[in-house]
């Protein structure tokens, strides 16, 4: 760590201008990041024609204030109406909303907002300590691997949600067969477009995690509407007792430790590290009986790794040029718009930028919290307006989202099929996270075993030729093979009649 240019860089960084690109890309970002649909990548993408004329420096700190807004602004909604606003937010709906719904919605924003922050500068502190460490490891990291940490993705997302493991497999495998429409990535043979060229391109993620989220859960809403009586929920305290923290605190600090390392390899970035978090800290509870019905460590670990992912994407992005994630690819354009090719050279040729950009990423994840902690109770608010109301403007904003990703009505007519298929997935009781999970990573797992493949000439074995791939198989293993361990060891099978009951 070079600390006088570290020191230059916050230097930069704390300029009127600067801290005034930093608030703005902070409120952007969120507001942005709780419209379902239009997430950071969106957002850092539509500001790209707008900020050309701004120097580089003030532009990045924005693009970056919005990256972390946006997830932020993405577990807002995840947490009130159980409608990620980008797919990073996917996982913390899971006991975000059931808290919301017991009245503690407040509460789940603020650990939330706690866990950005504390996610984020864990995360920047490893960035500037350990970038060169970090790049240098996942330059040696293989396609075996690759696709060996995706398969991980898999069984985990299958095995651990719904009420099945044959139910997480059957969305698993939606989702994987949605990934496959458009070209092939190797010999661009057309694949499930039902010779359509607006499919050539394939279906957009933001369009099948809208889609099935937000159009699938006002679809199911308004199905059993009439059914119900709707009654007000209460808000809650804009603070944290001490159980939430002393039950917060440690997946607030092992979050980073998980996502930083993951952001900074090609393998899902937040979607499969805050899955890979909410696992973890499952395992690790003493109060199993919590899980589904509310528990914040299902809120604080995810959102703690997300952020800290975020800035492990920052060390591939700017020493190799490799985006690990969306809102990476768009900010790599972004340089290439300013004339910047990031990789080994950057430290030395744009030195002031790069650490004008990193110390500028605590100050936002600051403006952060100040900003919407005090907020917790006024969005938890939002819970109050009526159903009809709520959902009809989420259906429009889904919409619009969709809609402005390709300006294409094709997009509309895709959007509401995915939305009815999300619809009937409630009704079977299918999860919905395995299904996004195969859309995001399973284009990419398939292209890194084919390349795999094609290394070893076609054996098999050259999946498995590296510690790393072995490794991972032997986690998955473990991991598919642990139900049956679990009944022939004492007490098994009592804990799974008491499982069936709670389910």
């Amino acid at each position: 760590m070079d600390l006088s240019n570290l020191l230059d860089g916050f230097a930069t960084a704390l300029t009127p201008s600067h801290l005034l690109f930093a608030a703005i890309g902070v409120l952007l970002g969120t507001a942005i990041g709780v419209l379902p649909g239009i997430g950071p990548a969106m957002a850092v993408a539509l500001l790209l024609p707008v900020t050309y004329g701004l120097d580089p420096t003030g532009a990045f700190i924005m693009f970056a204030g919005i990256y972390f807004g946006g997830m932020f602004g993405g577990s807002t909604t995840s947490i009130l109406l159980n409608t990620p606003g980008e797919s990073a937010a996917v996982v913390v709906a899971i006991e975000g909303n059931k808290m919301a719904k017991a009245g503690r919605g407040a509460q789940a924003l603020a650990a939330a907002a706690i866990g950005h922050f504390i996610g984020g500068l864990i995360g920047i502190t490893l960035l500037i300590l350990l970038a060169p460490v970090i790049a240098s490891y996942a330059v040696n990291i293989g396609a075996p691997d690759y696709f060996a940490f995706m398969v991980l993705a898999f069984v985990a997302t299958s095995t651990v949600l719904g009420s099945s493991r044959l139910r997480g497999f059957a969305s698993l495998l939606i989702g994987l067969t949605i990934g496959l429409v458009g070209l092939d990535q190797l010999t661009g043979q057309a694949r499930l477009t039902f010779g359509s060229l607006h499919l050539a391109d394939g279906i957009d993620v933001v369009i099948v995690a809208v889609g099935l989220f937000a159009v699938g859960e006002s679809l199911w809403v308004a199905a059993h509407l009439r059914q119900t009586m709707e009654k007000p929920i209460p808000v809650g305290r804009p603070w944290l007792g001490r159980d939430d923290v002393r039950r917060a605190w440690k997946p607030w600090l092992r979050g980073p430790f998980i996502g930083f390392p993951f952001g900074a390899i090609p393998a899902g970035g937040a979607d499969m590290t805050t899955f890979l978090s909410y696992v973890t800290e499952k395992k690790l509870s003493k109060r199993k009986d919590q899980w589904g019905k509310g528990a914040i460590e299902g809120v604080a670990g995810p959102e703690a790794t997300s952020t800290a992912t975020a800035a492990g994407t920052m060390v591939t992005m700017l020493t190799l040029g490799l985006p690990t994630t969306a809102v990476a690819a768009v900010m790599l354009a972004a340089f290439q718009q300013y004339g910047i090719q990031p990789g080994p050279l950057l430290f030395e040729r744009e030195s002031g930028l790069v650490w004008a950009l990193i110390a500028s990423l605590p100050i936002g994840l600051l403006f952060l919290l100040v900003i919407n902690l005090p907020m917790a109770p006024v969005w938890a608010k939002l819970l109050r307006i009526p159903r009809p109301y709520l959902y009809a403007g989420i259906l429009l904003f889904a919409s619009v989202g969709a809609y402005a990703v390709g300006g294409e009505v094709l997009d509309l007519i895709i959007l509401f099929a995915i939305g009815v298929l999300g619809f009937a997935m409630r009704r079977y009781g299918l999860p919905v996270l395995p299904a996004i999970i195969g859309v995001i990573l399973g284009p990419a797992a398939e292209l890194q075993m084919r390349r795999a493949l094609q290394i070893s000439d076609g054996n098999l074995t050259g999946l498995i030729n590296s510690p790393i791939a072995v490794t991972i198989y032997v986690i998955i293993a473990v991991l598919l093979a642990w139900p049956l361990v679990r009944k022939v060891l004492p007490g098994g099978r009592r804990e799974d009649k008491q499982d069936k009951i709670d389910a």
